[in-house]
């Protein structure tokens, strides 16, 4: 007699570990005790918001700034500061990008040691001439987005006077390594079914990048670029503040002698500086995906 088929439910071959089915529970309760423990040590604390003369400090700031100052004299006086800040912001983005797009390719595994175009490379060849820039390259990276542009604009106006400059030296370092880190991120993430094809196909290792990896990766690289070049535009008026040039130096004197219906001003000419920044930009970005 033939035995029939099992009428149970298979058994599962590869049961789920007693640790793997805590870990879901094990990771939220360490986000609550690390989520609780920053609220103790930040002092967060919303009720501060509504307590005392919170909102009697906020409101004289208000008045204080309304109406704004909208002197033909002042707007003149606005004009050079909104064209520098404009300036720091392209030339700040220029320096980032070329400063974050070799380091991103190096800091690329893909390309610098791992992955279909180091096949044939010997194994020391692979670790010598491939890892250590990449381990290299992330370093120098991971050290320019460590130090915020605040701290770049202070040693830089230290090093060569006040003025734009400084500025835009440390956009273009700040900002350089984070570019270098997301496209490294952004060329690792493609699709790498067209670089096997063309590799198969007997294609070099400068055509897999130029036709299989760029193509894919260009829409990306502008987009992220683009945004960049919008932060810039805010952190110059941050950088102003230590003398950096801009709108942010002439918001620094409006506030040192109490002028805030020229503070006022001067966020509404930075508004419509971002708003521009933010309309040509995604002209830009929808002409390159299409």
């Amino acid at each position: 007699m033939v035995p029939g088929p099992p009428t149970g439910a298979p058994a599962d071959r590869f049961p789920d570990s007693a640790s793997k089915a805590a870990s879901p529970f094990l990771l939220t309760a360490g986000f609550l005790a690390v989520l609780a423990g920053s609220l103790y040590v930040s002092q967060a604390d919303p009720r501060k918001l509504v307590e005392g003369d919170a909102f009697g400090n906020a409101a004289r700031f208000l008045r204080g700034g309304f109406p704004p100052k909208l002197t033909w004299e002042f707007l003149q006086q606005l004009a050079r500061p909104t064209v520098e800040t404009i300036q720091i912001s392209v030339m700040g983005t220029c320096i980032a990008v070329l400063i974050g797009l070799p380091l991103g390719l190096l800091a690329t595994s893909t390309l610098s040691w791992s992955g279909i175009l180091h096949e044939r490379r010997s194994r020391v060849g692979r670790w010598a001439l491939g890892f250590v820039p990449y381990a290299v390259s992330r370093a120098v990276l991971s050290a320019f987005r460590s130090i915020p542009e605040y701290v770049w604009a202070f040693m830089f106006v230290r090093a060569v006077g006040l003025g734009p400059f400084p500025g835009v030296l440390a956009i273009g370092v700040a900002y350089g390594g984070m570019l270098g880190k997301v496209y490294s991120e952004i060329l690792e993430g493609v699709n790498p079914r067209p670089l096997e094809t063309l590799h198969a196909s007997g294609a070099s290792r400068a055509g897999i990048v130029l036709y299989g990896l760029i193509p894919q990766a260009l829409p990306s690289f502008v987009s992220y670029t683009l945004y960049r070049w919008e932060c810039a535009i805010r952190a110059s008026a941050i950088l102003g503040l230590v003398g950096a040039g801009g709108l942010g130096q002439q918001v620094e004197l409006s506030m040192r002698f109490f002028q805030f219906d020229e503070v006022i001003t001067i966020l509404g000419v930075l508004f419509c500086l971002v708003a521009a920044v933010d309309f040509v930009s995604g002209r830009l970005r929808a002409s390159v995906v299409r």
